[in-house]
């Protein structure tokens, strides 16, 4: 099942809409300050217009209609942050299939693996290389569309003599044309748990490092 990007964005925005409200404050005492001062010092000959007093106190009202905006806005991101948590606690446990190249191969099962086409290509060409860099296998995809395609390896050598156990790492590149498609390949992996970070929720998938949940793009 398909896992929709979800923004890592909510901590920026939060931090932007606490400093929004921090100057909002700011300006307002600045403005009470200006507008007594103001009061204080006017000519009694030539008092200050009460359409300009009304005027200056609509500013006022405004700048703190802001700052509750503002506030209101941040219980809203600070409560979308939680309720994603919430929700990638759900996938302890579970598989995920997230950018990344190592994967592991274990009494010549097939390992499976997967592409993120950024474009659809002619040709699609993944290389499996051992620990030592050696290129061990040539996989030729053919022709893909745009997304993501779900592979799998059997372990064999381009011989066809099966491999040893061992982590094996894959690349991939595609074309369409005579010119180069971005591609991405992807790994599954099992989330041990999740964290809210300052980049926001990420997932902690072992041995095979961490990855933000809007990366997921299938789950298990």
């Amino acid at each position: 099942m398909a896992v929709s990007g979800v923004s890592g964005t909510d901590n920026s925005a939060a931090g932007a809409l606490a400093g929004a409200a921090s100057s909002s404050s700011d300006q307002e005492q600045r403005f009470l300050k200006l507008l007594v001062t103001q009061l204080n010092n006017q000519d009694p000959l030539n008092p200050l217009d009460n359409a300009e007093l009304t005027s200056q106190l609509a500013q006022m009202s405004t700048v703190s209609g802001i700052e509750k905006l503002n506030s209101t806005l941040q219980s809203l991101v600070d409560q979308s942050g939680s309720s994603q948590t919430l929700q990638a606690a759900s996938l302890i446990g579970r598989t995920v299939l997230t950018p990344g190249s190592s994967i592991n191969l274990k009494d010549n099962a097939a390992t499976s693996f997967g592409l993120d086409m950024r474009g659809a290509a002619d040709t699609v060409k993944v290389t499996v290389t051992d620990a030592a860099g050696n290129t061990v296998r040539t996989i030729d995809a053919g022709a893909l569309p745009q997304g993501t395609k779900t592979l799998s390896w059997d372990g064999k050598s381009d011989t066809g003599v099966a491999l040893g156990n061992g982590s094996y790492k894959i690349s991939v590149v595609a074309a369409s044309a005579g010119k180069s498609v971005a591609a991405n390949t992807l790994t599954y992996s099992q989330v041990a748990s999740v964290a809210q970070t300052a980049s926001g929720v990420t997932l902690n998938l072992g041995a095979a490092g961490t990855a933000a949940l809007g990366d997921v793009k299938q789950f298990l």
